[in-house]
């Protein structure tokens, strides 16, 4: 859901009383064309899709963490899920989350992080304080009661941006482009890369390692 806009840009040639009009009517509708949820059988498809992909601009703001950063993200349900961050010659980070376990793998840096997928390991290594189903549910428009806020826009058949704010308080903004969902994915997706020999990290040092420019 989209706030009203205030100061829109009013279209070249209108006039005064044009563009008077123009905003009665928006307030008349309550600008309905911008906050209204979408119509139930696309919420319902949304929030049964068994499987989700997307390119997600992501930023966040928060007492330990702040930035952006770009994502690619699939989920298959209950509670897999595969979260890439690319980098200029490859992923700086590819972490999946499977039968209750986390692995974040660091291919450039030869390093692994591994935890429980639970909110609170996700929150250590990404600053995202959502378990995995929050954050499923969270990505196809069913916000979690521990949030303290949430709106999504919406595209055709899914959330288009979503800003929510987190149980810690930290602000997250998500753009999804061109997201799918009830799409084959590989087993193989929410498996973590080869990362024999690779040298294990804590939390804080994972995370310092995804964040590097």
């Amino acid at each position: 859901m989209q706030p009203c806009r205030r100061g829109a840009a009013r279209p070249r040639g209108a006039g005064p009383a044009t563009a008077a009009a123009g905003l009665l009517a928006l307030a008349a509708a309550g600008c309905a064309t911008a906050s209204l949820p979408p119509p139930a059988p696309v919420l319902a498809a949304a929030r049964a899709a068994p499987t989700y992909r997307a390119s997600l601009s992501v930023s966040l703001k928060g007492p330990d963490l702040r930035g952006r950063t770009r994502v690619l993200l699939g989920f298959r349900r209950p509670d897999q899920l595969r979260i890439e961050i690319p980098g200029p010659t490859g992923p700086r980070l590819v972490a999946v989350t499977r039968d209750g376990r986390l692995a974040a793998v660091f291919p450039g840096e030869r390093a692994v992080f591994r935890g429980e997928a639970t909110a609170a390991d996700l929150e250590a290594l990404l600053g995202v304080g959502l378990s995995p189903e929050e954050l499923i549910d969270l990505l196809v428009g069913v916000p979690s009661s521990r949030l303290r806020s949430y709106e999504a826009r919406w595209g055709p058949a899914l959330p288009r941006e979503i800003t929510a704010v987190l149980p810690d308080g930290t602000r997250l903004k998500a753009k999804a482009e061109d997201p799918e969902a009830g799409v084959a994915l590989p087993d193989a997706a929410f498996r973590p890369p080869p990362h024999a020999g690779y040298r294990e990290v804590d939390a804080a040092e994972a995370r310092r390692l995804w964040g590097a420019r």
